[in-house]
């Protein structure tokens, strides 16, 4: 049997955005183990509760994090300025590869890491967990057949009309406030030739960066935004009424791999490592699959090509986006094209 209970983030956790504690059978004393991540309790919760049914023992606190603050956190466990947790499990890919390259992390090696595509792992140190599209989202009540944009040239299309109904009410995520939203536009800024023009029509429709991928997809649903740009398609899919229409967009569509790392301090890494293996298991991904952390292109909204299809790929060319310079140079252009100021 496995209890499972919510609890309120007090005192120096207020930057924790939810806490669930899971207690599986054995006999005590259990095995406490941290988990900290940035993944929704709510989708991530059936894997857990899995693993620790069929691990006797474990007693898993799980801390859910914004991507920014779980950095940070992380950073300050490695430097030896707070404890560090035994599982760091993050959308910021590249706040994690930067991590494993300060030396943050342990290594472990298994035939099941090691089967692993070479995108998705990283000096036996970082691993790629699920399979998410970035995609675009629309609110199919409010937003014609015709308008739905299923290119990004077709996004640039809606925002140059002369006079646009779409002003004001296209979302995207705050880079600064989201360390996923900063990795999608980055990448975009590398791959996409269109990446100027959608700065140009973001500032021209007066687009809304905002920080959540909730608040986004609880925007269009409600019709407060009819069109969001680069979300996370596995929280789309988790469920936020009919009227929401999912586009991977056929010029390219990102794909994201969670990354997951044990601490260099981890206290359990044994237990963490058995967390390990058995989300990449193939019981492991079949839950992670009926949550959409696993997605197929089989029954998705648009059908993409080989071609069009971009991995993530956990590596050190992710590094550059963690540069200080190249990354103020970003954000600098960012805040000019939505209005913000520091």
């Amino acid at each position: 049997m496995v209890l499972a209970a919510l609890v309120a983030p007090t005192g120096p956790a207020r930057a924790q955005e939810a806490v669930a504690q899971y207690v599986g059978g054995g006999a005590a004393p259990l095995r406490p183990l941290l988990v900290r991540s940035t993944t929704d309790i709510a989708i991530l919760a059936p894997a857990l509760e899995a693993f620790v049914a069929r691990t006797p023992g474990i007693s898993l606190r799980y801390e859910q994090w914004g991507s920014n603050a779980l950095y940070d956190i992380s950073l300050a466990g490695c430097e030896g300025q707070t404890g560090a947790a035994d599982v760091v499990f993050s959308s910021g890919v590249h706040q994690m590869v930067d991590l494993v390259n300060r030396a943050c992390a342990s290594p472990y090696a298994s035939p099941v890491t090691e089967a692993l595509p070479a995108a998705r792992r990283w000096r036996n140190e970082l691993w790629g967990i699920t399979h998410e599209p970035a995609v675009i989202i629309y609110n199919t009540a409010l937003v014609p057949a015709a308008d739905a944009p299923r290119t990004r040239f077709g996004l640039l299309d809606l925002m140059r009309r002369p006079s646009s109904p779409y002003r004001g009410k296209i979302a995207t995520y705050d880079i600064e406030t989201s360390g996923l939203g900063y990795l999608f536009a980055f990448m975009d800024s590398l791959e996409a030739t269109t990446f100027g023009g959608l700065l140009e029509g973001f500032a021209r429709t007066e687009a809304i960066a905002t920080c959540c991928s909730n608040e986004i997809i609880e925007g269009v649903a409600e019709g407060r935004y009819l069109i969001a740009y680069n979300v996370l398609g596995s929280y789309v899919a988790s469920g936020h009424g009919p009227n929401i229409g999912v586009i991977q967009p056929e010029d390219y569509t990102f794909f994201l791999s969670r990354a997951l790392m044990i601490p260099k301090g981890a206290a359990q890494k044994d237990a963490a490592a058995a967390l390990l293996e058995f989300l990449l298991s193939p019981d492991g991904q079949a839950i992670l699959a009926q949550n959409s952390l696993v997605q197929r292109l089989d029954g998705d909204v648009s059908s993409l090509s080989e071609s069009a299809q971009r991995p993530i790929a956990i590596d050190p060319k992710l590094l550059v986006a963690m540069d200080a310079h190249r990354r103020q140079r970003f954000v600098t252009q960012w805040r000019a094209t939505f209005g913000t100021s520091p």
